[in-house]
């Protein structure tokens, strides 16, 4: 055997006790506490209110805010490593709010003490399980900040704990609700930091004739950029067909269709698939892998949208792999 091979075949992961490399161990398996000391506990965590203004109002088919009020987790490890976690809630999106996010961590603390901190996606499903109300981006915040503590303990870097190899990524940029004005001075903008997929938001006030109008400007304004256009499940079956229409008869052909329809609504996604013959995502109705499964049973999407702050950090990583088994596509936020 070469000399690399046996150095490598006797290492334990000092997490899980297994002769394997660590490495393999950090990425692939959930039965392994990272490959960090399991004596590691949690001695404190704090919860407080982080209120970022914007610099304009965000908004979607069911409303819009004018700050970001999130919450920043802080945790401290048994041998005085920290890590912080940032939770953001979006009302608008979903209903969770700050206080909602707060209260869920604060009733979480006395549990929390002297939980083991390699068991990260225990807790996660745990607090979830024990959260009497919509806590996902509250799931998110103390998962992320664990995880800040383990990797900083051990000096690995985040991306390298899950396994990755990627050096680039592609990113969209929003177009808020708004008027067709609007809409073309933020796709100018876009344009000048030289991101490629513009992602806009419809199913505001006005109607799908507004959103058209919309679109016509950002076209005029873009014109070879890929569209996602997103209903944040603002829209009505009716509405849908009308604004397919529309966009047919104008000569737009959006990249991507996001959850246009109610979260619940799988046979009217289905339908829009089928009679667009465009790509349809689904976002708000998909949190868990169970709902992936459910989603691709109906055939209601093509992809799935995965936010960290809908699901925490573990169920994502579930999520995606239901979603890569099912054979559908994958888009983050």
């Amino acid at each position: 055997m070469p000399r690399g091979v046996a150095a490598t075949a006797a290492r334990r992961c000092p997490a899980c006790g297994r002769a394997r490399p660590i490495r393999s161990c950090l990425a692939r398996d959930a039965r392994c506490g990272g490959g960090v000391q399991p004596t590691l506990r949690i001695r404190s965590i704090r919860a407080t209110a982080l209120d970022i203004p914007l610099h304009a109002p965000f908004g979607i088919s069911g409303g819009a805010q004018a700050a970001a009020n999130n919450v920043l987790v802080a945790v401290e490890l048994s041998d005085g490593t920290r890590g912080h976690g940032e939770a953001a809630p979006l009302p608008p999106y979903n209903g969770e709010t700050q206080a909602d996010a707060r209260a869920a961590l604060q009733a979480a603390q006395p549990w929390l003490a002297n939980c083991a901190a390699a068991d990260w996606r225990a807790i996660g499903r745990e607090f979830a399980r024990r959260s009497r109300i919509r806590s996902g981006s509250a799931r998110c915040a103390l998962e992320t900040a664990l995880l800040d503590a383990l990797t900083r303990r051990e000096q690995v870097p985040l991306w390298k704990f899950f396994g990755g190899a990627g050096t680039t990524l592609e990113t969209d940029m929003t177009v808020t609700t708004g008027t067709a004005d609007e809409a073309a001075v933020a796709a100018r903008a876009i344009r000048r930091r030289r991101i490629r997929v513009i992602k806009v938001k419809i199913g505001g006030a006005g109607g799908p004739r507004r959103d058209l109008a919309r679109l016509v400007a950002i076209r005029d304004v873009a014109p070879r950029a890929p569209l996602v256009l997103d209903g944040n499940a603002g829209l009505s079956r009716r509405a849908a067909g009308q604004l397919v229409r529309l966009l047919a008869a104008e000569g737009i052909r959006p990249a991507l269709l996001e959850q246009w329809l109610p979260k619940d609504d799988l046979a009217g996604m289905r339908a829009l698939r089928e009679q667009s013959g465009w790509l349809v995502a689904a976002d708000e109705a998909v949190c868990t892998a169970a709902d992936v499964r459910r989603i691709a049973r109906a055939r209601a999407a093509d992809v799935v949208n995965i936010k960290l702050m809908k699901s925490g950090v573990a169920e994502a990583l579930d999520l995606a792999a239901a979603a890569r088994a099912a054979g559908l596509g994958l888009m983050i936020g």
